[in-house]
């Protein structure tokens, strides 16, 4: 997996009950989209049940109601299909730990696993574009001017602006540092980079 290009991978995002696993909350909503040399062959997006109503917070956050989740299959199902998605895939995700979190917990139930390795595109972008006003998504994608419909917080919408943004990420590498075709482990290690040593690592990827 350490040599798979930047461009090629899965692109992620969890809407949940809350915000901890270990504390008994679920995931409700997986969206992902699958880049493969940064075109989107794939898309993947379920609601899923979680068992137990889901609180009046997170239905207004997110949108998602319980009426809509009552007819939803359960996240063992769905997360056995997302298992077989991304098989094979490095994944991505903005506050990739959340995700993460999620992720490991909700296949571990099930048995699944996956070989990818994971990097957080708001650890990178703190790094390229530390002007920033934040590094929130939301930010992020008006600072970049990247189009989106004004949906945020559902899963598959949050997916595509992510993919969107790690691609603005990589074409501002090859415009501005002449980082031209990046492999993903350069970008994770990037991603922690010391933010003092930023401009060093990235002009010995150039």
């Amino acid at each position: 997996m350490t040599q798979t290009p930047a461009d090629t991978l899965v692109v992620l995002d969890f809407e949940t009950t809350g915000l901890s696993p270990n504390q008994g909350d679920r995931a409700i909503e997986i969206g992902a989209v699958k880049l493969h040399q940064g075109q989107v062959v794939d898309r993947f997006q379920q609601l899923m049940n979680p068992g137990f109503r889901v609180s009046g917070f997170i239905e207004g956050y997110t949108g998602i109601t319980n009426a809509m989740l009552a007819g939803a299959p359960g996240c063992d199902e769905v997360m056995d299909g997302f298992a077989d998605f991304i098989q094979g895939a490095n994944l991505v995700a903005h506050n990739a730990s959340f995700d993460q979190r999620f992720l490991d917990a909700e296949l571990a139930a099930i048995g699944r696993d996956y070989a990818g390795d994971f990097v957080c595109s708001m650890l990178l972008a703190r790094r390229l574009y530390p002007e920033a006003p934040n590094h929130k998504l939301g930010s992020l994608v008006t600072f970049k001017s990247i189009p989106h419909d004004g949906v945020f917080h559902r899963a598959l919408a949050d997916a595509q602006m992510t993919a969107d943004l790690w691609m603005a990420m990589l074409a501002d590498l090859h415009g501005d540092w002449g980082v031209s075709a990046p492999l993903f482990a350069q970008l994770k290690k990037l991603s922690k980079t010391p933010k003092a040593q930023v401009a060093r690592v990235l002009a010995s990827l150039a």
